[in-house]
């Protein structure tokens, strides 16, 4: 038997040539054309949970991608942990924007990564951090380390709003029991500042048509005369902020949870540069929301904000078109206690209220998620909390992120489960990004890491 450090230092290479696999696999699964790819990186993730040593894995049909499942139960009277992931990815575009090719991974050193850093799509989001808990189950059982029972869930729908995943969980109750549910697709503070997430923001996803005339127009002969539709939803687009970055739709705030001064305050103790923050991202100054600081901005207060904006002409040198149609793709972050749907629908109706005769507009809504709260005072938290401990050596900062994950509050919902964010990316690695990245370090760590949940969870419970 060894401990999972000399486990982890004895198959580091394997584990790393393990994950750079399966990122070759372009599993992007809001584009249909890569369908096959899905397919395959389910079976990938399907063969490997059955290396790791589930007794069960299986391939679950759903009306969209696949689900794949896997269980090792060591004794009924033991609790359960569901470890949730995802092997999809978001499309890399814009590809000219990437140092190396998305899915030809390669390890570079970096700044904050001289051990080397994977860059390719989904090493961190969430391949990466879902392939951790692989390795971490191999560890236990093959030293006998595994306290408890534990299943997988790993599904392809993740970065499309998981549309079909609520129907998989409505479905298959008695499958999912468990008593926690284990998720790493989050990120932590830094490198030797360890942190758990304890809040996700809702996400409202949009899209906007505007349409002007039949068809695109000689812009000398119809311009001035003719509604632009690009300049009416670029107008309409900025109108839904005012000069202090307050969203504009009537009846958006009227659910925002205020936090008091004293949860302010407390957020405000985790590490934060301001000036570091702004070199990393090479701007010259933040921007968002008055009364609010930036870490406040970004965790706990809502957004709107326009994802991509397309229409005209826009290819190689001049052509004078009054174009006949405008898109834009806007998205909106929400804070408890927001309902997505119901955002959705004063978005639509606002939106439409706010165009002029000149032009129709079509409003769609693709897709949405609750936000999401965990208390940090219960056994779950707790034994999480010992895990870091163990391995960073210090107690890890409660930290509520900006990011979503769609499907999280139905977790809670319809599985009756506390949910646990352990995860161990950093704001840096870029995800959604060109140059997408996860260091070794942090992957390795999190192989650490996660066995220690096992057991101290499994101690709480007894």
């Amino acid at each position: 038997m060894q401990n999972v450090q000399a486990y982890i230092d004895e198959h580091k290479q394997r584990f790393i040539d393990e994950l750079i696999d399966i990122l070759k696999i372009p599993s992007i699964s809001a584009d249909s054309a890569y369908k096959k790819d899905m397919l395959t990186t389910a079976e990938a993730v399907k063969e490997a949970l059955q290396k790791a040593g589930c007794d069960t894995t299986e391939i679950c049909e759903t009306p969209g991608h696949p689900v794949v499942y896997g269980k090792k139960i060591i004794d009924k009277n033991l609790p359960t942990v569901l470890v949730y992931g995802h092997y999809d990815v978001q499309p890399p575009d814009p590809l000219d924007l990437w140092n190396s090719p998305p899915f030809e991974p390669v390890i570079k050193e970096t700044e904050l990564h001289p051990e080397g850093a994977i860059f390719a799509r989904g090493a961190c989001d969430d391949k990466g951090q879902m392939y951790m808990h692989i390795k971490a189950l191999e560890y236990m059982t093959a030293n006998n380390e595994l306290p408890c029972n534990v299943k997988f869930m790993i599904e392809g729908e993740e970065e499309v709003g998981s549309e079909h995943l609520g129907w998989f969980i409505k479905n298959n109750k008695e499958k999912l029991a468990n008593d926690v549910i284990l998720i790493s697709d989050t990120g932590m503070i830094s490198k030797d500042v360890p942190s758990i997430t304890t809040g996700l923001r809702g996400l409202a996803y949009m899209e906007v048509e505007v349409t002007g005339p039949n068809r695109d127009l000689h812009s000398g002969l119809y311009g001035g005369a003719v509604g632009n539709p690009i300049n009416i939803l670029s107008k309409m687009i900025a109108s839904l902020t005012d000069e202090n970055n307050h969203i504009t739709i009537p009846g958006f705030y009227d659910k925002v949870e205020e936090l008091s001064a004293e949860e302010r305050t407390k957020m405000a103790e985790a590490p934060y540069n301001e000036e570091e923050y702004k070199k990393k991202l090479n701007i010259n100054d933040v921007y968002g929301e008055a009364g609010y600081s930036t870490t406040e901005r970004g965790s706990i207060r809502p957004t709107l904000d326009v994802n991509g904006i397309w229409g005209g002409y826009i290819g190689e040198g001049a052509k004078t078109v009054l174009p006949a149609k405008a898109f834009a793709k806007i998205s909106m972050r929400l804070v408890p206690d927001q309902d997505w749907k119901k955002i959705s629908e004063l978005f639509k109706m606002h939106f439409e209220s706010i165009a002029p005769e000149a032009v129709t507009v079509n409003v769609t809504a693709h897709h949405g998620g609750f936000p999401y709260v965990t208390p940090i005072d219960t056994e779950e938290y707790q034994a999480a909390s010992k895990a870091y401990e163990d391995t960073f050596g210090k107690t890890p900062i409660p930290q509520r992120s900006g990011g979503s994950i769609p499907i999280v509050s139905l977790f809670e919902k319809e599985l009756e489960s506390k949910i646990i964010l352990m995860g161990f990316g950093l704001d840096t690695d870029a995800i959604h990004s060109p140059n997408e990245h996860f260091g070794v370090w942090n992957y390795l760590k999190g192989i650490e890491t996660i066995p220690n949940f096992y057991k101290h969870f499994t101690e709480a419970k007894k």
